[in-house]
């Protein structure tokens, strides 16, 4: 589906067809089942299970999976704070600058007769996604990593090539830093897909249809924290506008929900019915590939970054509920900027930097967005924002799986017609973990706007390791001035996670909402 010039609404809008989408998705899913009171959990799943390795998890839901399936040595702890807890590991210490011993707890077991997690089993999960000889997407996450040296059966030491601040938030309890079985993954060739040769977690996946759910069941091996769900089913419904029908339809427990609604619910809430909502550590921007024409030229992004009115963006889409970013880094996260090196919207400056670029009269360009009511909306806005400076946008609506491979030079050739993007990230709680995507390492995987710029390159390598935090956030703000000096990034917000659930249950969610910690999910008291 392709979008012309069309107008901005700024009610909230449910499509017509969100309905009928809905009903055809959840009868594919068969009955419904009990809800909290019975041991059957419904979560909606936002984007398709396709990566479940920790050398390339992809996203929030493939993340949320994992964390079921699988175990870390540790994982966040469910609270509005930031926090980790011991998950795999028996105990866990940094013992210097450099090392952090750990011990694992005995008796985990591997699914599919592979025995028990060893400090091995940690040896080789961890220095497999670090090699880049793997190529895996998630290799910058370990750039500071060195080795782990085994002790024994269940006790290890991680090393480090430099102090490594961040690792108890934006490393080890991430996705990446998954424990594999050695045996497993060897027998299967050195790597998967969405079928893990062995699991070790509270549940197993006993379902997965693509596009449409997924199913996990009691792991009959596991032996540690008892869970009060015996059946989590997840639904795949890539729409918000879609889930919140699902939602009040009863299909669905738990749901991620736009701004938007939040506004709405919170004036009016469906029965039974109760809302989470914390600030988000992520981004949303608009970005633009530095290797396409015209906007290979810097006053042609300038002029697009100056013509874009984000306040007016983000009325139309969240009813104003979401804050306008001043940059990368989210408010309390080190190296948050206060304000924009450019904060104001100027389009006599635009015309006169696309003059100067030798497009007096502006030029035609693509605008890819994920297809939902929100993406839509901004882009609907934006479309209308630079038509204003003569740059006439086609907006150009993607499903999820296709989308999240737009820019991925592995995925095939459609990175080399990609212009500008609309994105949104949530991240870990450190600005280590939300520069890494912008590095010269990442052209090609996640770095869409194939942006190269040797200072900030140096600055992300050296803040990593820089334990004055004073230091440290200096290093990350002046980041944030080179990327919005280049002109490829029009920063939107940093958001806010909100989730509407069943007062049956009590959700188990990362301090920003965003990652469901689905053991941890409680039937109400």
């Amino acid at each position: 589906m392709r979008i012309g010039k069309v107008a901005v609404s700024r009610r909230r809008i449910v499509q017509g067809g969100a309905g009928s989408a809905a009903a055809t998705l959840l009868q594919a899913a068969g009955p419904r089942a009990a809800r909290a009171q019975g041991r059957v959990l419904r979560i909606r799943m936002v984007k398709d299970i396709a990566v479940l390795d920790p050398l390339n998890v992809r996203n929030t839901s493939e993340n949320d999976v994992m964390t079921a399936i699988s175990n870390k040595l540790v994982t966040y702890r469910p609270s509005e704070n930031w926090d980790w807890e011991l998950d795999a590991a028996e105990s866990i210490e940094q013992i210097d600058d450099l090392r952090i011993r750990f011990r694992l707890r005995p008796g985990i077991r591997w699914t599919n007769g592979f025995g028990e997690m060893t400090a091995d089993d940690v040896k080789f999960s961890f220095e497999r996604v670090a090699d880049p000889a793997n190529e895996g997407s998630n290799v910058s996450d370990w750039a500071l990593f060195d080795r782990v040296d085994v002790e024994d059966t269940y006790t290890g030491i991680l090393a480090f090539k430099e102090p490594y601040p961040a690792v108890w938030l934006s490393l080890l309890p991430r996705p990446s830093a998954t424990i594999v079985s050695r045996a497993a993954v060897t027998q299967a060739g050195g790597s998967f897909t969405n079928q893990p040769p062995a699991t070790s977690g509270p549940y197993v996946i006993v379902e997965q249809t693509q596009k449409e759910r997924l199913v996990l069941e009691r792991n009959p091996l596991w032996s540690g924290p008892a869970m009060d769900f015996d059946r989590i089913e997840m639904i795949q419904i890539d729409d918000d506008k879609t889930a919140e029908l699902a939602f009040e339809a009863g299909d669905v427990d738990c749901s991620d929900i736009s701004v938007s609604s939040l506004v709405a619910y919170r004036q009016a809430m469906p029965a039974g019915a109760k809302l989470q909502a914390r600030p988000a550590v992520g981004i949303e921007w608009i970005g633009m590939n530095t290797e396409h024409p015209p906007f290979d030229d810097q006053r042609v992004r300038r002029a697009v970054q100056l013509s874009v009115d984000i306040p007016t963006v983000l009325e139309a889409a969240y009813m104003g509920a979401a804050p306008v970013a001043t940059g990368l880094v989210a408010p309390g996260i080190v190296g948050h900027r206060e304000r924009r090196l450019y904060p104001e919207r100027d389009l006599e400056e635009a015309r006169r930097l696309l003059t100067e670029a030798g497009l007096p009269n502006g030029f035609k360009t693509t605008l890819s967005v994920l297809n939902n009511t929100d993406r839509v909306s901004i882009a609907q806005v934006v479309q209308a924002n630079l038509a204003e400076v003569g740059i006439e946008v086609e907006v150009i609506p993607y499903e999820s799986g296709v989308y999240w491979i737009l820019g991925i030079e592995a995925e095939g050739e459609q990175w080399k017609s990609l212009q500008m993007y609309l994105a949104k990230w949530g991240m870990p709680p450190d600005p280590g973990s939300m520069t890494q995507w912008y590095t010269r390492e990442q052209i090609g995987i996640w770095n869409w706007e194939r942006w190269n710029n040797d200072e900030f390159n140096r600055l992300h390598v050296a803040a990593l390791k820089e334990l004055d935090p004073v230091k440290r956030g200096e290093m990350y703000v002046r980041m944030q001035d080179l990327m919005e000096e280049s002109g490829a990034y029009v920063w939107l917000t940093n958001g806010i996670n909100a989730k509407i659930y069943r007062d049956t249950i009590e959700p188990a969610t990362s301090a920003d909402g965003r990652l469901l910690l689905l053991p941890r999910f409680r039937a109400a008291a």
